[in-house]
């Protein structure tokens, strides 16, 4: 038997380069959801499902949810990959709306993502700026974490992928993680891009 698959969906790269690195790390095979088939997981130990937080969901989470009985007795685990700093309630009420019945006891991470306005579908584009808006009239003793990270990344570039988001997950599926593999974690708390 393999000892484990990434399967990802990227929409705008951020995902995909998780799924690069952790497949790189732990030799595991790697894999987009839309070219992935339930029959081909089944020589594998360990599937990693790495999507994206679109409108509240995770990208890649409904391959999962079709396939999870197909899935049965492998070690199933996320991550997901948002724009927003990590924020414990925030994550708390994402892993509650996403992971339901079937998928509730599946382990679910954290990476931070990036941004750019310019490389955003229109669609994308304006519904992040109408959100903008709307935030921009909360005030500002009521803004979540999520909500100042948007505001701040306003009109700016941004990439704040790094391997360091890995290692929870890497210790979970039992991976070795030397010190020197995981970057020194930033802890300013600022809106700096």
């Amino acid at each position: 038997m393999k000892s484990g698959i990434v399967i990802y969906r990227s929409k705008y790269g951020s995902s995909r380069k998780y799924a690069g690195w952790l497949a790189e790390k732990t030799g595991f095979d790697c894999i987009e959801t839309a070219k992935a088939k339930p029959e081909a997981l089944a020589p594998y130990r360990t599937v990693v499902l790495c999507g994206g937080i679109y409108a509240s969901g995770i990208a890649g989470l409904s391959f999962l949810r079709r396939n999870i009985r197909k899935l049965s007795g492998k070690k199933l685990a996320v991550f997901c990959v948002g724009a927003s700093p990590y924020d414990q309630k925030a994550f708390e009420e994402l892993k509650v709306r996403n992971l339901k019945t079937d998928l509730k006891d599946i382990p679910v991470f954290y990476g931070r993502g990036a941004w750019d306005e310019q490389s955003m579908s229109l669609k994308d584009r304006t519904l992040c700026r109408l959100l903008q808006k709307a935030v921009a009239k909360s005030e500002p003793d009521t803004r979540e974490p999520w909500m100042e990270a948007l505001l701040c990344a306003a009109g700016q570039k941004a990439d704040w992928t790094d391997e360091k988001y890995l290692e929870p997950l890497l210790r979970y599926i039992g991976q070795e993680v030397s010190p020197q593999d995981i970057p020194g974690q930033s802890s300013s708390g600022s809106c700096a891009v």
